[in-house]
């Protein structure tokens, strides 16, 4: 793309975009306001908290911090020791610099735009020379960005625009001397659109400065893959943002903010009251203070202040205000991601609770393993290859692919084993004949495997074990 096509194509597709503009705008308003405020007065933080709870449990359950939630593997069939121990110490390579950067951090920011907005978005870029780690992450504001959906169906195409400073902009491109105005150098007034697009070799990208002329391109260059990761909590058909668990609570959450709002007006009249006074000219009602020991004058013969009888109660509430709670708590997966309050839980419970935690967010696992988890280690590993701390992993011909061991991952891991085991168990049962039909090294190896066993607890296979 041209810089000219660039600026029209980014202008179409924040054209398009407008229409969610406003639905993401009141999802953040109810569950994560600005700090300065939000439009929407809050009154009950059941929305922010299940959002918070549901945002770590992802980070959690899908890329935990501190431990490794991926591994890799051959492509097809078993690869030799040496290859398996290639891609080992590979693995190891990448959590190590993952452990050292920033990366839990904003992982779980980009989890809640995933969350309240529906669509996250992550930008990967290699860390200069000398720091702890080679990588380096930025969960970029879905406002900031524009994205288009590629033919594959995935956001490929990715548009960021932002207003810098002559400073910030001379950080940014140090290649480009920043024009220069008469106007304070801390006010932003240069508009920078940065552009990543699919291309037959990879990816494109392209950074150009808007001016009143003509663009002018910053920077270019070419990705083998994308620094922009963009993944969706689910998508409708014929649309490219996705949808997220806030806005399908959106209105649990404003008629339990609302119901919270009535009963705190409805305490407050409880509390202090609505009175009547005769008009005598006496009393004024400007100085009467309704507090413990006030002296409140009035004129002889007169009642007073005299207490106005509520029309009715708003008890009702509490019930209704209990369901809005639990179907939001419910829509936000925060009694089946969240903290566990029955203190006695079988293993077999447990095990079916993690279950059908898998079956529900079987769909939306899918979605974030393709657009999350593989672009993810696939960019992570194309940096440290370029910097020279793995080696290009190719077993027959095929680059080595990654296996996920995330918590969430393992569950159908963990029953297939469990199918596995009760197999085995049931054919020992019949017999040393039967027994002997069974490669019991073979079996050891698929449950390490299955079960995501570190490989040094076994034997490595050798070619003449399959003799």
């Amino acid at each position: 793309m041209t810089p000219e096509d660039i600026v029209i194509r980014h202008a179409a597709a924040l054209d398009r975009r407008r229409a969610q503009d406003a639905l993401w705008q009141d999802c953040y308003d109810h569950v994560l306001p600005p700090a300065t405020g939000g439009r929407v007065a809050l009154f009950d933080a059941t929305a922010a908290d299940a959002a918070e709870q549901l945002a770590a449990s992802l980070l959690a359950e899908l890329t935990p911090p501190w431990s490794r939630w991926f591994g890799l593997a051959p492509a097809r069939g078993s690869a030799d020791p040496a290859a398996a121990a290639a891609m080992e110490d590979a693995a190891e390579t990448l959590q190590a610099h993952l452990d050292r950067s920033n990366f839990a951090l904003e992982m779980h920011q980009a989890f809640l735009d995933l969350v309240i907005a529906g669509t996250g978005l992550l930008l990967v870029e290699e860390a200069p020379p000398g720091e702890a780690s080679a990588l380096r992450f930025t969960a970029v504001p879905l406002r900031e960005a524009v994205l288009e959906e590629g033919p594959a169906g995935r956001l490929d195409t990715v548009f960021r625009a932002a207003r810098l400073t002559s400073a910030a902009l001379a950080a940014r491109f140090p290649a480009t001397a920043p024009p220069r105005d008469g106007q304070g150098e801390d006010t932003p007034r240069h508009r920078v659109i940065e552009a990543v697009w699919p291309d037959r070799d990879g990816h494109r990208f392209r950074a150009v400065l808007v001016t009143d002329t003509a663009p002018v391109t910053l920077a270019e260059g070419r990705f083998a893959e994308s620094p922009f990761i963009a993944f969706r909590w689910l998508k409708a058909p014929g649309e490219s943002y996705g949808r997220g668990p806030v806005a399908k609570a959106l209105p649990d959450i404003r008629t339990a903010n609302k119901v919270v709002e009535l009963v705190l007006k409805n305490a407050s009249i409880a509390a202090t009251g609505i009175w009547q006074a005769e008009d005598d000219g006496v009393l004024n009602p400007a100085t009467v203070r309704l507090e413990p020991g006030a002296i409140i004058p009035k004129a002889p013969g007169s009642s007073g202040l005299t207490p106005l009888a509520a029309p009715g109660n708003f008890d009702v509430s509490q019930l209704v205000l209990a369901d809005l709670r639990a179907r939001i708590r419910t829509a936000l997966l925060a009694d089946r991601l969240g903290p566990e309050q029955r203190a006695r839980m079988t293993a077999t419970e447990v095990l079916e609770r993690a279950a059908e935690t898998a079956r529900l967010l079987g769909a939306t696992y899918g979605r974030l393993q393709a657009e999350l988890l593989a672009p993810l280690v696939a960019r992570c590993m194309s940096i440290l290859r370029r910097r020279g701390e793995i080696p290009s992993l190719v077993v027959d011909g095929r680059e080595a692919v990654p296996r996920y061991r995330s918590p969430l991952a393992q569950v159908q891991g963990r029953a297939d084993a469990a199918n596995t085991l009760l197999f085995l168990q049931a054919v020992r049962a019949m017999g040393p004949e039967a027994v002997a039909q069974l490669d019991l090294p073979a079996a050891a190896r698929w449950l390490g495997r299955t079960l995501s066993a570190p490989a040094e607890v076994l034997i490595p296979e050798t070619p003449t074990a399959k003799e």
